[in-house]
């Protein structure tokens, strides 16, 4: 089972949040703010899963995500998408884009890492 997750979030606390909950679950997690820079931090060192927010400074999550579909190294990635804004257009644009799971915030701990756990067994 894989255990490097990279979360691309620009909020402080969503962002220890998640750390928290995914290292104690036995994670390593590397972050990253940017959306222009994230598809270099995700080439990098191509993790086991990522978590994408959709509003992001720089790039929106959707570009990103479309940019990991696109490329080999990273096609087959699990992503996990979070918004605050979870209407029924941007569920549909992350599923066309090739999403795994799409979340909306505010989420409960265990929901995230309910869900981090069972993309990992798909």
């Amino acid at each position: 089972m894989g255990k490097r997750v990279l979360l691309i979030e620009d909020e402080p606390n969503i962002i220890e949040a998640i750390s928290f909950i995914l290292s104690r679950d036995g994670w390593t997690v590397h972050t990253h703010e940017d959306g222009e820079t994230a598809m270099d931090k995700v080439l990098a060192f191509p993790p086991d899963l990522i978590i994408l927010d959709v509003m992001l400074p720089g790039r929106s999550g959707f570009d990103i995500l479309r940019d990991v579909r696109a490329d080999t190294v990273t096609k087959d990635i699990p992503v996990m998408m979070l918004t605050a804004r979870g209407q029924d257009k941007d569920r549909d644009l992350a599923s066309r884009l090739g999403v795994n799971h799409f979340m909306t915030k505010p989420f409960s701990n265990a929901e995230v890492r309910d869900h981090v756990r069972n993309l990992m067994e798909a």
